[in-house]
């Protein structure tokens, strides 16, 4: 089953398997409830525009094409989610649940019932054959890996996944889709949140959680501000705080820390960000589960580099990060994916952090 979502990458990794000698059918998830609503250039994902892109391509491959409505699975495991961890304070990252949640794990499951060896995606990642099992590494493009927002993958659903584009250049996927005569060729990339396509992340949150007024306080207890909801901020923000009271040495203030529970936002200076450990939960391993104390080097955002560190398993869903390098603005609510040289280890949620 190759997943199709409308863009150059999946139509040309269903392109691939295809080649391969691979029997193919297509498929597009409907996400969104608002199927009619149209893209905006690069923004928003999932839309009938989307789809009617995926089965053209679906049909110049010659392949059968279906759409499976996913919307409650994706409004209830990742909206729902999304909005209740900044609700909760926490940062959440709504692409690495999708994926755990809906396209390897709902979708992963329907597909082998009905009897589909693998599920074929455009992630740039690569699958290679390790001692345990087949291991995810990091793509050959530096500049378009996208292991991070794999690393909630278990062993066997890495054991049926296909990831074809893993040791390409974006430039050469489009470059070949355009040989293929492939209309997506030129397609630009969606980004931001899919089911935020104008990328107000805040003003979609006031509209879904409403607003209470609450002081931003800094790092010294002094009330230096007011907002409108504590949830509308994100550790190591600068912009938006609307502080009258200027800081005494004229440098700018950054969100420290987000309290729910008394809907206070705490600021302070860029140096306070620094962070130097974490305590994470949630603990998915995408091969063997390591015991005991491991060096390694920890990723904590989508595109952000990877750091030198300690891991120490403290429990059988509990793993503490010491981070050779102070990170700047580490949240509760992200990922930590942990790597070995290329190949990714397993991931877990920050739940806390320390400094």
């Amino acid at each position: 089953m190759a997943a199709m979502s409308g863009g150059v990458d999946s139509a040309v990794a269903a392109a691939r398997v295809r080649d391969a000698g691979h029997e193919v059918t297509g498929v597009h998830l409907a996400l969104s409830r608002n199927r009619q609503a149209l893209r905006d250039g690069a923004r928003g994902c999932c839309t009938i525009e989307d789809s009617h892109d995926a089965r053209r391509a679906a049909d110049m491959l010659g392949i059968p094409f279906y759409i499976w409505d996913m919307s409650d699975r994706f409004h209830e495991d990742v909206i729902d989610d999304f909005v209740a961890e900044y609700r909760a304070g926490r940062t959440p990252n709504p692409c690495l649940r999708c994926n755990e949640k809906i396209k390897f794990a709902a979708v992963l499951d329907k597909a082998r019932a009905l009897g589909f060896d693998a599920v074929a995606t455009g992630h740039y990642a690569r699958l290679l054959d390790g001692p345990d099992g087949p291991e995810l590494h990091r793509a050959a493009d530096p500049a378009k890996d996208q292991s991070y927002v794999l690393g909630v993958l278990d062993a066997e659903q890495l054991a049926h996944s296909m990831f074809p584009l893993g040791g390409d250049t974006k430039t050469a996927v489009r470059a070949e889709a355009a040989e293929r005569g492939l209309y997506v060729a030129k397609k630009p990339d969606s980004h931001d949140v899919c089911f935020i396509p104008d990328g107000d992340t805040k003003a979609y949150l006031a509209k879904t959680l409403g607003t209470t007024a609450g002081p931003i306080v800094d790092s010294a207890g002094r009330t230096v501000g007011e907002h409108d909801g504590a949830w509308g901020f994100t550790i190591g923000q600068r912009r938006g705080l609307r502080i009258g009271d200027p800081a005494g040495d004229g440098r700018p203030r950054y969100v420290l820390d987000i309290s729910p529970v008394t809907n206070t936002v705490t600021v302070g200076t860029a140096e306070e960000l620094d962070v130097t450990g974490l305590s994470g939960i949630k603990l998915r391993w995408c091969g063997p589960e390591f015991t005991g104390r491991i060096t390694c080097h920890a990723q904590l955002r989508a595109h952000g580099e990877a750091v030198p560190a300690t891991a120490e398993r403290t429990g059988p869903d509990a793993v503490e990060v010491v981070l050779h390098e102070p990170v700047r603005g580490l949240a509760p609510g992200q990922a930590a994916v942990l790597y070995d040289g290329s190949r990714v280890i397993g991931s877990a949620t920050v739940a806390r952090t320390s400094r």
